[in-house]
């Protein structure tokens, strides 16, 4: 495999690598070096990788490994935390700050989240990962994946409607 055949094979995914990178390493910088190290270890396989019914979930796999052996690493203490402020170009001011509050509040609790539902939300919700892919990549049964999709949402929910009073007459 040359590299234009490698970009073409990696190009559609890269993204999702480094945006589940984020969700578990909260970190610009930490995401993007798990980022790199992965595809360069993708690229060392690059002649295995045919081997593999779907590159993209044997890389998603390799992502979240990677990420959950560098919060177990000494290195996971000193993170940098940095949060991205969500912006709408087309909602007027205020809304745009209810917007980045809001999302602020759902990141703050996604991150708060066991690592499995942290894990699950990202791929389901965000990366529009289908159940049974999900299932694949965390080697776990769909029927686990729904449910720990079903509590994940459960306690964003609950947490939002205490945190902002939603509801309540």
């Amino acid at each position: 495999m040359n590299q234009n055949e490698f970009i073409t094979l990696i190009a559609p995914f890269k993204d999702k690598v480094f945006r589940l990178a984020k969700r578990l390493l909260v970190s610009n910088e930490e995401a993007q070096d798990a980022t790199q190290d992965i595809l360069v270890k993708l690229w060392d396989n690059k002649n295995g990788l045919t081997n593999y019914a779907s590159v993209e979930a044997f890389a998603m796999t390799m992502t979240k490994n990677y990420c959950l052996d560098q919060l177990k690493s000494k290195r996971a203490s000193n993170m940098k935390i940095v949060h991205n402020n969500f912006t709408s170009t087309e909602a007027s001011l205020e809304k745009k700050v209810e917007d980045q509050d809001s999302w602020h509040w759902v990141e703050k609790m996604i991150n708060e989240l066991p690592e499995q539902q942290k894990l699950i939300i990202q791929m389901r919700d965000i990366e529009q990962y289908e159940f049974e892919e999900i299932a694949k990549i965390l080697d776990m049964n769909e029927t686990a994946v729904r449910v720990n999709l079903s509590r994940a949402r459960k306690t964003i929910r609950e947490k939002m409607t205490k945190t902002h009073h939603y509801g309540i007459s």
